[in-house]
């Protein structure tokens, strides 16, 4: 339910805070006063229209599922619509898009304005037939479910058949792919941190000609070990330093040791450093051409069983499609007795509305997860598309009231502009009816030109207009038999017209 609504420089309004309450909320005035404006700032806070307001904002008390677009839920949400150099929306102040925001208000708000034809949508009407099925047969409902629940299965192996029918095609390439590569790292046969080991063997050997040379050299010391060992003592120098210097220059010549790579021949470790970096090259790392190796072996091993594969999927897709048109079959049969009845429920409100009957048939389609069946509508021989706005929404008015008379549900928002405009004072009445009907699940705005409509509000605001700007205020009783008699006599309110808005209002 839509509690407050306020918004600051919007066209002829400078600044407007209203409070409502539950059930049908009406808007009257003179034309001109803007009454559309005020609608168009409800729904624009909404994002289902687009505004030059400063800032519009309306608190909406009602759980929307806020979370799955990652805003904090509270109590009462506050929408807000902010526009500086651009429009940004908010709801609990933090920042949303349009798509999203629209979204969300799609689950709470309905607007009968345009011609719109979703309450007409095939899953929808099923949704109806569904419910009054399962009130006349106790099974319905679960062999309904159990239906969908095949369907899901039965998609799935269609996937996987139509998944392999396409490997089928192409899977002799395939094949032969899985096996070169396959083939082509298992003549390597590569171990992980053996390209390192190696490069570091490389690194090495390639410089042992250069060290033994370096040391041939360096050995010449040692020849003149007594020379100075003999001058040091001459001039009376301990030779300890000397000596010691001599012993370490020993111990690491001694590590300089090529003895581990006896044996090896440089030319294979320089064909296997590579034949791995090939492998490197081709699939990024060791690592990773060993997860490919795996890989292939399993597609390969795929690519071989996959007659086996087909085979068995072919039997579980033929078995389910038989119990699918069994089941939908039934199913049908259950709804074909339904639908004289959503027939007949429109119909009553219809005519309450002084419009022709509908009919409607059920037809053949291609299965799908809500069965083989198709509702067709007909108004006197008439596409649902050639409608007027006015017989369209009057026609969208009597399947939301079927639709929350066969559920038990509602709850939201319905906007209506102007649905009662050039209507006779029955035809308005007959709206008012049923949108009083509808108000016990729904909270109503709509703006109306006709008292009749206006007399069973719930609420009643005045919009005016003076060289200020416009306002709006919700009216009392006396203000509402004023208002009622102008809508009834025009400025010059007669006696007879205050008598029939007093009538109206009993």
């Amino acid at each position: 339910m839509i509690e407050r609504i306020y918004l600051k420089d919007y066209l002829s309004f400078n600044e407007l805070e209203l409070k409502f309450g539950s059930g049908l909320s009406v808007f009257t005035g003179v034309s001109g006063a803007g009454k559309s404006v005020l609608m168009g700032a409800i729904l624009s806070v909404f994002g289902y229209k687009d505004s030059d307001a400063r800032l519009i904002e309306a608190d909406v008390e009602c759980r929307l599922g806020l979370d799955e677009f990652g805003i904090e839920e509270e109590s009462i949400n506050c929408f807000k619509l902010l526009k500086d150099k651009s429009t940004r929306y908010f709801i609990n102040n933090q920042s949303i898009s349009k798509k999203n925001l629209n979204l969300i208000a799609n689950r709470h708000l309905k607007y009968l304005s345009a011609k719109e034809i979703s309450e007409f949508e095939n899953a929808r009407l099923l949704g109806l037939l569904d419910i009054l099925a399962s009130k006349k047969s106790k099974n319905y409902s679960q062999n309904l479910a159990e239906f969908k629940e095949k369907f899901s299965k039965f998609i799935s192996i269609k996937k996987e058949l139509d998944n392999i029918n396409e490997e089928e095609k192409k899977i002799d390439e395939l094949r032969e792919f899985a096996k070169f590569e396959i083939e082509k790292i298992e003549q390597v046969s590569p171990k992980v941190g053996e390209f390192e080991e190696l490069n570091a063997i490389k690194k090495r050997l390639s410089k042992k000609d250069k060290i033994e040379e370096a040391w041939s050299k360096a050995e010449m010391v040692f020849a003149y070990e007594k020379a100075v060992m003999d001058a040091l003592h001459i001039s009376e120098i301990d030779s300890g330093f000397f000596s010691d210097a001599l012993n370490e220059l020993k111990i690491a010549r001694s590590s300089v040791d090529f003895d581990e790579f006896e044996g090896l021949d440089i030319e294979e470790i320089l064909d296997r450093i590579e034949s791995l970096n090939a492998l490197i090259k081709r699939y990024g790392s060791i690592e990773e051409c060993l997860e490919i190796l795996k890989r292939r072996k399993s597609e390969l091993a795929h690519y071989e069983n996959i007659e086996f594969q087909k085979s068995d999927l072919v039997s579980k897709f033929t078995k389910l499609s038989n119990e699918l048109k069994s089941s939908s079959e039934a199913i049908t049969k259950e709804r074909f007795k339904a639908i004289k009845e959503l027939e007949t429920m429109i119909n009553s409100y219809l005519k309450d509305l002084y419009m022709d009957k509908i009919d409607m048939d059920l037809n053949s389609k291609n299965l799908d997860i809500n069965g083989a069946d198709l509702v067709d509508i007909n108004l006197n021989s008439s596409n649902l598309k050639t409608l007027s706005s006015g017989e369209i929404n009057r026609l969208r008015l009597a399947f939301i009231a079927s639709e929350a008379k066969i559920s038990g549900l509602g709850g939201g928002v319905l906007i209506l502009d102007e649905i009662d405009a050039n209507l006779s004072g029955k035809e308005a009445m007959s709206i008012a009816n049923v949108l009083i009907e509808l108000s016990s699940l729904y909270q109503i705005f709509a703006i109306s030109h006709q008292p009749q409509l206006s007399s069973k509000a719930h609420h009643h605001f005045l919009v005016q207009k003076d060289i200020k700007g416009s306002t709006a205020k919700e009216l009392n009783m006396d203000e509402r038999v004023m208002e009622l008699s102008r809508m009834i006599s025009g400025e010059s309110i007669t006696q007879e017209a205050t008598e029939f808005a007093k009538k109206l209002l009993l």
